[in-house]
């Protein structure tokens, strides 16, 4: 079958792109709007970019409803600062939590019961469960479109890298001990062993 992504309704195009391109890690990615609220969502299409100069990028999506810009994003472009969480099995659910689309003066990081840290340099909290966290100040933007299923690039110069001591060997971080998530198709998750799990987002 081939398949023209220009005779396709952006729902079905999306299902498309998220049923190939697996697993995709996830960008758990906290931020503060201009009154210090804060706020946390996940992005699975996310990666890194470069080491020298330290760069990382992941796309929010426009939202499917109106095309308007997720709070991460319009917290991004106020503050020009974001934090990356890596996402470890053991805090999939509470990260799943957060992906509910809440009201901008909601604090997705108390609903969901998950603990604020702070950063070293950003003024964005990190989240504590999470076990290495990347401080990123806003490197640049590149927006595609303003309607559902467009989205924008957002590309981050990392200023700093926090990874729990248990993690490290010899300066590699051990998969084993981080324990990453993947995501996949629908609302099924992996980890590195290959095993998949299901979480029903609210």
């Amino acid at each position: 079958m081939e398949v023209s992504p220009d005779t396709l309704e952006w729902r079905d195009a999306y299902k498309l792109l998220i049923g190939s391109i697996l697993p995709r890690p996830i960008a758990f990615v906290s931020t503060i709007d201009e009154n210090g609220i804060a706020n946390a969502a996940p992005f699975s299409f996310f990666t890194a970019i470069c080491a020298d100069p330290m760069l990382i990028c992941f796309s929010p999506m426009r939202r499917g409803t109106d095309g308007a810009k997720k709070d991460t994003l319009v917290n991004i472009e106020n503050t020009k600062q974001f934090v990356i969480n890596i996402v470890s099995e053991n805090m999939a659910k509470q990260m799943n939590d957060c992906a509910v689309e809440f009201e901008p003066e909601v604090d997705e990081l108390d609903v969901a019961g998950l603990t604020k840290e702070t950063s070293l340099i950003v003024k964005v909290p990190r989240i504590k469960e999470s076990l290495v966290h990347l401080e990123c100040e806003l490197y640049q933007v590149l927006d595609f479109g303003d309607k559902p299923g467009a989205g924008s690039l957002v590309i981050g110069k990392v200023l700093n890298i926090h990874v729990e001591d248990e993690l490290l060997q010899n300066g590699r971080i051990e998969t084993a001990k981080l324990q990453p998530i993947g995501r996949m198709a629908g609302n099924t998750y992996t980890n590195p062993l290959g095993k998949t799990f299901d979480i029903i987002r609210k």
